[in-house]
């Protein structure tokens, strides 16, 4: 038996999510499938994160445990033949020890919200990112974030579907920044909570369009209360961007 990490790639619009659904297509039954077609078994894919309805990835480090001998290059030209049409693409496909685990390895995640801040619809975006048309201020954004980063109870930020045991999670960096019409956050930590990005994002934007203060963020932080929280942002602008592992300078290729 071979375990097989592999880098995805993929466009959440028509996914109920990456984990399997009973109610509805997801990355993981598609890629699942892929590998069974090309192995004949029924392979289980884990992966470094999880992925609601509509969110996307531009690295999702996942893995595979294959007993046929195939070599990675094959195996990732192959899944990516049959998954289409699926929008889910191998970028990369290493082999690794038996003990290495997507996500139990994994020491880090990074994810990235697209806020695109106009009027005019969205074309060649839409379904890719958030538009809001009311004018934003990135920087006092970015200033309220702050407030976030480090360790705390993030019980307000949290889904109250969330499984997480505690929510007390230490949040390395939350930046926001502006690149023309488009307003970034960049978010990373070890793991994060059930929604956690997508609530940290609307609050933050409340602060951008002037309805809150900077300052407010930190206080629906210290409630402690989710019924605190101001806006849950969609999730149509998320997206999982890096998967970091111990001795590995770049665990997007694997």
């Amino acid at each position: 038996m071979t375990r097989f990490a592999l880098t995805l790639e993929f466009d959440g619009t028509p996914f109920m999510g990456l984990q399997r659904q009973a109610h509805g297509p997801s990355v993981q039954q598609a890629v699942e499938q892929a590998v069974h077609a090309v192995t004949g078994e029924a392979a289980a894919l884990h992966s470094a994160g999880r992925t609601d309805a509509g969110v996307h990835a531009l690295a999702m480090v996942s893995h595979v445990d294959i007993a046929r001998p195939i070599e990675p290059f094959r195996l990732m030209e192959a899944l990516n033949y049959h998954l289409r049409p699926n929008p889910i693409a191998v970028l990369a496909c290493a082999v690794k020890p038996d003990d290495w685990h997507a996500r139990f390895s994994c020491t880090g995640r990074a994810y990235e919200y697209r806020i695109i801040n106009r009027r005019a619809p969205l074309t060649l975006e839409a379904n890719r990112a958030w538009q809001v048309q009311q004018p934003l201020d990135a920087g006092a954004m970015h200033r309220a974030a702050q407030a976030l980063v480090g360790q705390h109870d993030f019980t307000t930020f949290r889904s109250v579907h969330c499984q997480s045991a505690s929510a007390l999670k230490t949040l390395d960096r939350l930046d926001v920044r502006r690149e023309g019409s488009h307003v970034i956050i960049e978010a990373a930590a070890r793991s994060f909570l059930h929604h956690q990005v997508r609530s940290m994002v609307g609050c933050l934007t409340l602060v951008g369009m002037g309805r809150w203060r900077e300052e407010q963020v930190a206080e629906v932080l210290a409630a402690r209360d989710r019924q605190q929280l101001g806006l849950n942002a969609p999730p149509q602008g998320l997206y999982f961007v890096r998967a970091d592992y111990p001795d590995e300078a770049d665990a997007t290729s694997p």
